[in-house]
């Protein structure tokens, strides 16, 4: 792959990863995650 691609993929994993940050799964179903601005903001 090239440069640019790696790079893209490596944004794109770091996004998920901070976005999994701030869901607990165990806790949150998709009614709690319409609600937090913050989850939906993030994504």
């Amino acid at each position: 792959m090239n440069e640019k691609v790696l790079k893209c993929l490596y944004d794109i994993k770091f996004a998920i990863d901070e976005i999994d940050s701030f869901v607990d799964v165990s806790t949150v179903n998709f009614e709690c995650y319409k609600s937090n601005i913050l989850v939906k903001k993030s994504c």
